[in-house]
């Protein structure tokens, strides 16, 4: 029986209008009702509107937030987070000065580009903060997680230079179609490694967990749960990865994953 849900937000909880669809919200709360703990798992950081979705599914509970390198819980502000190596957050930045590519540095709770490109104030916007060009060293906290926003043939070049002391971790979003959101943090550092530790902290064994996701940085955590569940509209290797497929995020498909839990209560299978 499903007792901990672990919930990606773009291209699962949050669709092409930028929203969350009244149902899926519907369907949380029954889930809550039934005893199932939700936990956010995104690579949006703790802070916008990624922190208000949390709230919403569980302001008493555990979520995920920087493809695992914060893990927060909303009850009592305990968190957990993993520094980038600094020396290897340096070469990022003398990267993104000489190519003018977009890249984002996090703390735990901000985060600064230099760009001033089109994608940066789309995706601040996406953040649901205003939009501010700032220096890197303005930046003070330790950082927990950095993100290019490229292009396809971006990725390829990106992923030819990988670095061994980061995890990468690959995803898209709706809103803005045609970016490639690579996220980086300390390696070792995922989706997967969070909701293991979510898990322990409330006592559930991971072939108890279902997660729910549509890109490359929810395989982590698809991988060790005992229910990972694909939406229809995800990419080709989280659908293989996946026991179940629900329908695409704009139909309602996170609905019907958080149905699918609550009636595992009743005994109702969930392989394919």
């Amino acid at each position: 029986m499903i007792r901990l849900i672990g919930i990606d937000v773009d291209g699962t909880l949050v669709g092409s209008s930028g929203t969350v669809d009244p149902a899926v919200w519907k369907a949380a709360e029954r889930a809550r009702v039934a005893g199932i703990r939700l936990a956010l798992c995104s690579g949006r950081p703790a802070f916008g509107v990624a922190l208000e979705y949390a709230r919403r599914l569980d302001p008493h509970g555990w979520h995920v937030f920087q493809n695992g390198a914060s893990i927060l819980d909303l009850a009592t502000g305990q968190s957990r987070s993993e520094a980038l190596p600094p020396t290897s957050v340096q070469l990022l930045i003398e990267h993104a000065r000489s190519t003018d590519e977009v890249l984002e540095l996090y703390s735990d709770a901000r985060y600064v580009t230099e760009s001033t490109s089109a994608w940066a104030r789309e995706h601040a916007a996406i953040l649901g903060i205003p939009f501010e060009a700032r220096l890197f060293e303005s930046l003070l906290e330790p950082i927990v997680r950095a993100q290019w926003l490229l292009s396809p043939q971006g990725v390829s070049r990106m992923m030819a230079a990988a670095n061994p002391d980061f995890e990468v971790a690959q995803s898209t979003s709706p809103l803005m179609p045609g970016v490639r959101f690579v996220g980086l943090t300390r390696n070792g550092v995922s989706k997967g490694s969070a909701v293991r530790a979510i898990a322990a902290e409330y006592g559930v064994a991971l072939q108890d967990v279902m997660y729910v996701g549509d890109a490359g940085n929810d395989l982590p955590a698809m991988r060790i749960v005992g229910y990972p569940v694909a939406m229809a509209n995800a990419a080709p290797e989280v659908l293989q990865a996946a026991v179940r497929s629900v329908d695409h995020v704009d139909a309602g498909g996170l609905a019907q994953a958080l149905d699918m839990a609550i009636r595992s209560e009743a005994g109702e299978s969930l392989t394919r």
